[in-house]
């Protein structure tokens, strides 16, 4: 698929089919994130892979009780092992990372039918507790994975000339 194309078909997604994913496509999504790029390479992430519907169901209150996030067959939650590594712009890079790791994958979702939806509202703290995730790792995004069972219109975008400068911010 062209990439430009598939940027623009991209939809979030908010209604999923109760269809398992088929593990081949689930590990093309995965493999997304581990091939995309890192600060120095560190590859400082680890990703939560969650299939078990009491699990998800659990998650419920964390996700502000939206119900499509534990509804889709999977959910996907990002996390930072190492937080300490500042970038020489003063951005610590693990939210980059993991925004990059994040977009690849919903982009090759995408392109195998799936349907995402970045997630960044959550309360981080009980889906560490939840998951077993250690307090020294950042919990960054998460997104539910799954068959879309809708198919959202197109949002609306500010024109190109009205996010773009050059040579100086204006």
């Amino acid at each position: 698929m062209e990439v430009l194309k598939a940027l623009r078909e991209r939809r979030s997604i908010r209604l999923y089919l109760n269809t398992p994913i088929e593990d081949d496509k689930l590990r093309r999504v995965l493999e997304a994130a581990r091939i995309s790029p890192s600060a120095k390479n560190r590859q400082e992430w680890k990703f939560v892979v969650v299939k078990d519907e009491k699990t998800r169901q659990r998650l419920l209150p964390v996700v502000r009780e939206r119900k499509f996030v534990v509804d889709a067959p999977v959910i996907i939650v990002a996390c930072a092992t190492e937080s300490s590594f500042i970038m020489p712009c003063g951005q610590p890079a693990y939210t980059t990372d993991l925004s990059i790791a994040m977009s690849y994958m919903i982009l090759e979702a995408s392109e195998l039918g799936l349907g995402t939806c970045w997630i960044g509202g959550f309360y981080e703290d009980q889906i560490k507790d939840i998951l077993g995730i250690p307090e020294n790792v950042r919990v960054v995004a998460m997104t539910p994975l799954g068959y879309p069972a809708e198919k959202p219109n197109t949002r609306p975008r500010k024109m190109l000339e009205e996010i773009v400068c050059y040579d100086r911010y204006k």
